[in-house]
């Protein structure tokens, strides 16, 4: 009796409750500097962080203070575990100590930059950054030639008594560390929002009708300007919509040849003999480019 009560309490194989699916897994997005770019960890026993929070992590260069700027939640078939943890959020103790090793590679910095100037070396350094237990010292710098800087390197650990890396970054790199304003008026877009740089071109100039006159597409790093970039998808494809440069057109008031474009406006600037006139693009009609320019129809 009693083993028949316990098969039919007992639920049959084929209608056990499905199990549940992992649930999403959140992922913290980390900046260690300003505009600098972000990092993933993920958030271990600290669920509750929000954007703003500062946290204390490992990285490939020491333990370090980063801000959250994010928190975002993965499927589970995007599931992330070749992540580091988050070790815990920053303490007001965390943030004094950053701020005395800050100062000190401050000093060191300006003793670089006083060095190089006195040698003549053809070398910028652009920060100095202890980690947070003050075991490593990380120096970036820009270099114009070449310069053997072991020695110097050299003389910092054995002054300092900590492990010193030197690494080469480019121009824009070093703009968008040192910050600063760009001809615009706005502080630099590097130093402020862009993560990554994209990839900028003459041709894109050439697409919004910037003037390429060097001093004004050239930022403060000596490059062509990030910005150059932010509106060129726009002007391909509303210039997939008008006539090319030095086509013939038949327009309201006759035929001629363009000789420039707005494309925003979505307008035609076309010269009819000794005139030019702007015109829509939707009343304007491409004609073979061997079509006889003639005089401007007159109106009935």
């Amino acid at each position: 009796m009693m083993a028949e009560e316990r098969l039919e309490t007992e639920t049959p194989p084929e209608k056990q409750p499905p199990r549940p699916e992992r649930s999403e897994q959140p992922i913290v997005g980390v900046r260690f500097q300003e505009g600098g770019k972000i990092y993933s960890f993920l958030p271990g026993s600290w669920t509750d962080l929000v954007p703003g929070d500062f946290v204390v992590v490992d990285t490939a260069w020491g333990r370090q203070i980063g801000r959250v700027v994010f928190i975002r939640h993965l499927p589970p078939e995007k599931r992330r575990d070749d992540l580091k943890t988050v070790l815990r959020r920053a303490t007001g103790a965390d943030l004094a100590l950053r701020q005395q090793w800050e100062e000190k590679a401050g000093e060191i910095l300006r003793q670089l930059r006083e060095r190089a100037r006195r040698e003549s070396l053809p070398v910028k350094f652009a920060t100095a950054e202890y980690t947070l237990d003050g075991k490593r010292l990380t120096i970036l710098y820009e270099m114009e030639g070449k310069v053997d800087l072991e020695e110097i390197r050299q003389e910092l650990a054995e002054t300092l008594q900590v492990q010193v890396e030197m690494r080469q970054i480019g121009p824009r790199d070093r703009a968008k560390l040192l910050g600063g304003y760009g001809a615009c008026g706005e502080p630099r877009c590097c130093s402020r929002f862009l993560s990554d740089f994209s990839p900028v071109s003459i041709r894109m100039g050439k697409a919004q009708g910037i003037s390429l006159t060097p001093s004004d597409i050239t930022g403060m790093c000596g490059r062509l300007r990030c910005c150059i970039a932010y509106e060129y998808e726009v002007y391909q494809e509303a210039l997939q919509e008008l006539p090319k440069l030095k086509s013939i057109v038949r327009t309201p008031r006759g035929v001629g040849k363009v000789v420039d474009l707005a494309p925003l406006k979505r307008t035609v600037i076309v010269q009819i003999e000794d005139q030019r006139i702007e015109v829509p693009a939707d009343e304007v009609e491409v004609l073979p480019r061997d079509f006889p320019v003639c005089a401007p129809q007159e109106d009935e």
